[in-house]
């Protein structure tokens, strides 16, 4: 590579490190961490109900699970977009 390719990346990845990007992205679309969280809890919940599903067979306790995390995880990518729509078309900022 040249040398002012090289000065570009090094400049780019001294300006932004991993948590600032990340701390970034959460602040644009805070609807991504909130499915994420949401994700774990069904599934840390789902594998609390394991012990104790009763008759239920295996499978479609853990189909039940899927279709919860999947669920929740849909639902929060809606609310976001519906956000982003929201902020953008109905409640313009001042240009």
């Amino acid at each position: 590579m040249s040398s002012g390719q090289e000065s570009v990346f090094s400049e780019y990845e001294t300006e932004t490190s991993q948590t600032s990007k990340l701390l970034r992205k959460f602040k644009e679309t805070p609807f991504v961490p909130i499915g994420m969280a949401g994700f774990a809890a069904v599934v840390g919940y789902g594998l609390y109900r394991l012990k104790h599903r009763g008759n239920m067979k295996m499978s479609l306790h853990l189909i039940h699970m899927r279709v919860a995390a999947q669920g929740f995880v849909v639902g929060a990518i809606t609310c976001g977009v519906l956000y982003s729509m929201l902020r953008e078309y109905v409640i313009k900022p001042k240009e």
